[in-house]
Formats: structure tokens, sequence, C-alpha cells
């Protein structure tokens, strides 16, 4: 099935102020030329060990309509279909500015030290019933990646979810004026990336940082049983945000977590929602997954959304590639066969997430007198 119209040349010229080589027009937008989809405008950008101008003409042989570049392609013919600008991070940058303005999308941005994209993931299937939504993929949250997902939005878009992450200190503010979130949510802040900072004060500080590009309408969603939590709502207000809301256990919490059951390869939940009494259940296995849960709820519910149908949607969840995907693995030697069931949780790399993906392996149900071994 072909893609629909995303961008036309005039339209990408308008956006960035750049000069077109043929009359073309792009369904998707791609920074990677191995990944490159027919249809695709390539954007040549230049990174610490390449430079994508020299991967343009390979990206026009699988299928690119044309590439953005910001000086001709030795290889390339002077007529091949192009958009030439000044520089072409700044034109992607510029291309995602223009699709922000040009869509009515209600958008959520999400940043915190874990759960990011697990969130984002479930945000996006809780929104799918309520309009047509746009996410970015995997885990595109950095000065490339955020415009990126911005420049592959449609216009006609209902809601968007966009993953904001950092390493240091002034990164997110920037991405967040660039996607001008109406609903900000942060899963949590943890000594994360610590090594940049010289606390995590420092780092609950560059998580609001997702407050910059928010106006007075936005709402705030946090982590209520955080210790940052204050420091948090103060930049939420300093920011002048008119709705600041929290999920977890606090009996305060506009999220509260009633009771969960947590079992080996799923959850249960018991909780309020605004005052709305709720119960649903989870595909997944963790008490990091009904956390985020109750962060996603919260969101829908800021942006007028049905709870009750979000958390039906909540039960197609599935485990994501890195992040407590599962395989059975079997095994022959000789006549002896066997099989163990493999949890990979191999994204999860900082302390807070390894030790919630220990607790799911210590979960996890054995047969006939097995092990569980982390690797």
């Amino acid at each position: 099935m072909s893609r629909r119209t995303l961008w036309t040349a005039q339209e990408a010229a308008a956006a960035t102020g750049g000069v077109c080589v043929g009359d073309w027009t792009a369904s998707g937008v791609s920074i990677d030329s191995r990944t490159v989809e027919p249809g695709d405008l390539f954007v040549a950008l230049r990174g610490p060990s390449f430079d994508g101008h020299e991967f343009a003409a390979q990206a026009l042989a699988k299928g690119a309509v044309a590439v953005m570049v910001d000086r001709p392609p030795a290889d390339l013919p002077a007529d091949a279909p192009q958009l030439a600008v000044d520089e072409t991070l700044e034109g992607l940058t510029s291309l995602a500015r223009s699709a922000r303005l040009r869509t009515h999308a209600r958008v959520v941005g999400i940043t915190g030290s874990v759960g990011k994209t697990g969130t984002k993931e479930a945000l996006r299937l809780a929104l799918e019933d309520h309009g047509a939504t746009h996410a970015s993929a995997g885990s595109l949250n950095n000065h490339w990646g955020v415009p990126l997902s911005l420049a592959r939005m449609p216009a006609d878009t209902d809601f968007a979810v966009f993953e904001l992450g950092m390493n240091h200190a002034g990164e997110i503010a920037p991405l967040s004026r660039l996607v001008r979130p109406d609903v900000a949510v942060i899963t949590t802040v943890e000594a994360v990336h610590i090594e940049f900072f010289d606390s995590v004060e420092g780092i609950a500080d560059a998580k609001a940082e997702i407050f910059a590009g928010m106006d007075s309408r936005g709402a705030a969603v946090l982590y209520h049983d955080n210790p940052h939590f204050p420091r948090l709502v103060a930049h939420a207000r300093t920011q002048g945000l008119s709705r600041i809301w929290g999920f977890g256990e606090h009996p305060q919490s506009d999220a509260r977590l009633l009771e969960s059951w947590l079992h080996a390869t799923c959850s249960a939940v018991s909780a309020v929602v605004r005052g709305e009494p709720i119960q649903y259940s989870l595909p997944l296995p963790g008490r990091h997954w009904v956390q985020n849960s109750l962060a996603v709820l919260l969101a829908v519910k800021a942006l007028g959304g049905d709870i009750v149908a979000a958390a039906r949607a909540l039960s197609r969840l599935r485990p994501l590639k890195g992040r407590g995907a599962r395989a059975k693995v079997y095994l022959t030697r000789g006549r002896t066969h066997g099989s163990f069931l493999l949890i990979d949780e191999s994204y999860n790399a900082s302390p807070v997430a390894v030790a919630a993906s220990l607790r799911v392996l210590g979960a996890a149900e054995t047969q006939n007198r097995g092990r569980r071994i982390a690797v």
C-alpha cells in the first residue's frame, strides 16, 4: 500500500528556505541511507564519524525521491532531485518547525530518567482509538531524532507523542520549544547520566526544561512519589502552567494507585484518576509498567480523552525489543532436547532499570526446578 504525501518539493522548499531541483513528492523522511524506503526525502546530516552527503547517491538508488544537501555531492548529477539548504541539520529542524505549525494536533512530550520509550508507546496505543496518532519511532529523542520525528508528522494528525531525552543540561529546552507540548510527562527522576551533573537535583532541573516550550494552558504530569516532585512542581509553576497533576500512591495524586497485583506475565491495577475509579490489566509484568500506566491515563485525561477506552487499549500492549520482549529458545544436544525463556531487557542499562528488570526476572515462573539467570 502506498504511503500518503508528506511533503511536496514546493512545501519543503518553503519550510526550509531551500532551493529545489526537480518536482518530487515525499511520503517519508530519512536520515539513514541503510533504512531509506521508496518515497523518502533523505537528509544528508553530518556526524562525528560520517557525512550523509557521501550516501546521497545510495539513498536515491534505494528509492528516495530527493536528497536534502548543503553542498553538491560529487557523485550526483546536477539535475538529481534535491533540496539545497544552507545547513542540513538546520534544514531538518526548519522542516520540523513547519510540520508543528501546520497541524492542529494535541501534542505530548515525554521525558524522564527511565521509562520514556515504554510510556511513549503505551500512550500512542491509548490515543489511537481517539484519532489519528503520530509518535516518534524507537528512541529518537535527541537533537536529530526529535526534528526527524516532527518532520515525519502528517498534517492531519490529531494526537502526537514525542520522546525528549538528554545527557547534559540545556538539551531538552530547545527540543521542547520545537515540539511545543500541550502536555508534558516526566516519568521519574533518578541518578541516570549522573556523570554529567553535580547532583540528582541538577538532573531534575534538566528534565524540567520540557516546560520551556509550553504555554499557560499546558498540563504537567509528574510522578508524585518521587522525592523531586516538589522541585518539578516549582519549575512548572514558574513556567505558568495551569494544570500540574501527579500520579503514584501518594494520597493527593491525581492518578492514585489503590492496589496492584503483580504476576509473572501480567499486572492488574486498581486506581482513581481525577476522581474516576478504574480497574484494568496490563499484559506486562513489573511495578514500573503499573506506575507508568498511571501517567498514560493522566495524560489522556489532560487531553480530554476517555480513560476507560485508554485503559482498554493498554490491554493490547506488547513488550518492546530490549525492554522486556520474550522468546522461547530451543536447544538440542545429541538426543537431549530442552528450552529456556529469554527475557530481553538489554536496552535497560541504568541501575534503576536493571533493578526493575531483576524484579521481573525474580517473579518469572520456572519449570522442572529450572533456574533464573541474569546475564
